[in-house]
């Protein structure tokens, strides 16, 4: 009998399947932790996964940890030149935030959030491979041959979808491509080179099958497993180190591939139509089924965190949270920006304008990449006011000021856009001397500012285009779905690959694919959208265009992409495949700046030391750890 962790079948209702099986630690697992397989009804796992109906409920349990996996932003964000944790706010030149957001000491094989994302790109693999171990064992079959035939196109996408984010992060790695049945100890590094064939071969032959839309809204179509090929292909002709098996040919795979994503795939008209709404009455932050657009034509592949046919499924807990339980709700409401939670008018930690959890939070020459008067993405991104929600009679701004009454609606911070700065005392509040019932700060004061009752030097904008009204400090409920892949990211793709020796393409140069993003932000205005000229100058008003009149570059390619996909996950791999990951984020980033732990190995993560001391042969640690 095969050996599965654990496996309940529940038969009161075959889309309430119980599963729990998972690779412990990858493909390292000690025999005892191995649990017997639980019937609780006269049928085996072997036998039901052997049935249309329980194929199904196979297919359906893999997509569930696209949740965790998609909330481990920590390797995927920070440490960059555009995110890093808020305590970076507070700790600039000391020793006390060396962890992944400097690439300090502290960063080893050790670190939590290195061995997690491991374990979880893994576990869904491994469930993948199970799927297409069991479709070859589907007994009367008939009519849903067709069907099984989709399932194992999406479950070949989620595996390419998985190796393809390890091999960025660990370089050679474990390539397990059978349905794990008994316990093994044995790591076996892959060559980069043959993982990226192999995520190849699963996409083209996921694409081949696909339909061109889901039967079920958020699983994985034609178009996803086009959009990671141009991904894919990008990333190999970079050929990082030498080492992927690239070539110049893939630029040409990488350009041909966005312009079938484009074709299928229009960009919406409004950048703001993408993400949550937001409501125009400060006091009155609510949201509903309508308040989020993800199902457009944009939008290609996203997480479902809605009570949807695709997450409705009930999971056993594992001990680090089940997949589809609260646990792994939607958490990207919570984890952008500063804390207001203290700040006057606010009802305590909740979501509105106040508490944010201050995981990933931009860097100051952030905000300077935008222009705040033409692009639309700048007000979208960050909150530039943060208002009070409750009455606050009586609030005493700072020792020896005279009480403000404050009421629910009024501005308590206003954050000055970089080229507008407040310029006197008198602009700015009276907790520190001007004329103003709140405080205003210039973005080039932001962390470093005295304490007051208005803020501290923590206090920061927050971003909120994932943003939802209304949930309590804490609580990761969030049930709004989180986009993978929009086509917008197609063009800067194709724009990247002409540059990088591709041929024009449907719509045109570089700079044709570049500019369609562009222009798409700043809804049509011929004005030129302006950024500093400097953007790690946080006092200068210098500007220059980011709209391309020429010639399009890697730097503005960079810049472009930091404004459009802001918090959607992709900026470390950016900074990897083009080789800027030192370079920008000692310039725009303070923390790794100022620390200069940044080393040339930090191109690649630590292999995961529990990974290590399971394996039963020895396993070569990437250099520098």
């Amino acid at each position: 009998m095969k050996i599965f962790k654990e496996i309940k079948i529940e038969m009161k209702t075959l889309n309430k399947i119980l599963i729990a099986f998972s690779l412990l630690f990858a493909m390292s697992c000690e025999p005892e932790a191995l649990l017997k397989e639980v019937s609780i009804s006269n049928q085996t796992a072997g036998a039901y996964f052997s049935t249309p109906s329980g194929f199904e409920d196979l297919s359906k349990s893999i997509y569930p940890l696209l949740r965790p996996i998609t909330q481990l932003r920590a390797l995927t964000l920070n440490g960059t030149d555009v995110f890093s944790a808020s305590g970076g706010f507070r700790n600039v030149g000391t020793e006390l935030n060396v962890n992944i957001d400097t690439y300090g000491p502290e960063f080893t094989a050790g670190v939590g959030e290195v061995q997690d994302f491991w374990v979880y790109h893994y576990k869904a693999i491994n469930r993948a491979n199970t799927l297409l171990s069991r479709a070859a064992t589907i007994e009367n079959v008939g009519s849903y041959a067709a069907t099984r035939d989709v399932r194992v196109g999406e479950a070949k996408f989620i595996r390419a979808y998985c190796l393809f984010s390890l091999v960025q992060q660990f370089g050679d790695i474990p390539v397990p491509l059978e349905e794990t049945t008994s316990a093994n100890k044995e790591v076996i590094r892959v060559p980069s080179a043959q993982v990226y064939a192999q995520i190849i071969t699963d996409l083209t032959e996921a694409e081949a099958v696909l339909p061109a839309s889901a039967s079920d809204y958020g699983r994985a179509n034609k178009g996803a497993a086009q959009h990671l090929l141009a991904r894919v292909y990008l990333t190999r002709g970079w050929n990082f180190g030498s080492s992927l098996g690239g070539s110049a040919a893939d630029f040409t795979s990488a350009r041909e591939y966005a312009d079938k994503v484009i074709a299928a795939h229009p960009m919406v008209a409004n950048y703001k139509d993408l993400f949550p709404k937001k409501n125009e009455d400060v006091t009155n932050q609510t949201h509903g089924p309508g308040d989020q657009n993800y199902r457009n034509s944009e939008t290609i592949f996203s997480v479902q965190y809605s009570n949807s046919p695709l997450t409705s499924i009930q999971e056993v807990s594992e001990g680090v949270g089940s997949e589809l339980n609260g646990d792994w709700g939607n958490n990207s409401h919570s984890i952008f920006g500063g804390s207001h939670d203290e700040s006057p008018g606010s009802p305590g930690r909740t979501s509105d304008y106040n508490r944010q959890l201050g995981r990933h939070s931009t860097v100051p020459g952030v905000w300077r990449l935008f222009d705040p008067e033409t692009d639309t993405r700048y007000h979208l991104n960050f909150v530039e006011k943060v208002y009070a929600v409750v009455d606050n009679p009586g609030f005493v701004p700072a020792n020896g000021v005279a009480p403000i009454d404050i009421k629910s609606g009024d501005v308590v911070v206003e954050y000055r856009d970089w080229n507008n700065p407040a310029t006197t005392l008198a602009e700015r509040g009276k907790d520190v001397g001007g004329n103003m019932d709140y405080a205003v700060i210039n973005v080039d004061q932001i962390g470093k500012i005295d304490e007051s009752n208005y803020h501290n030097n923590s206090k920061h904008p927050m971003m909120w285009k994932f943003w939802e009204p209304g949930i309590d400090y804490g609580n990761g409920f969030g049930q709004f779905d989180q986009p993978l892949m929009r086509s917008s990211e197609a063009y800067l793709i194709a724009a990247e690959a002409i540059v990088k020796g591709a041929s024009n393409g449907s719509i045109g140069s570089a700079s044709d694919y570049y500019n369609a993003v562009v222009n798409r932000a700043v809804g049509g205005s011929t004005a030129d959208a302006d950024m500093a000229a400097n953007p790690n100058d946080l006092s200068s008003l210098a500007t220059k265009s980011y709209r391309a009149s020429g010639d399009v570059t890697i730097e503005m390619i960079m810049d472009e992409r930091a404004r459009e996909f802001m918090g959607e996950g992709l900026r470390w791999y950016d900074l990897k495949r083009t080789g800027t990951l030192i370079s920008r984020s000692k310039a725009f980033n303070p923390w790794i700046g100022a620390l200069n732990y940044i080393k040339e190995h930090h191109y690649l993560r630590p292999i995961p030391l529990s990974e290590l001391d399971l394996a039963t042969n020895d396993v070569a640690q990437n250099p520098g750890y």
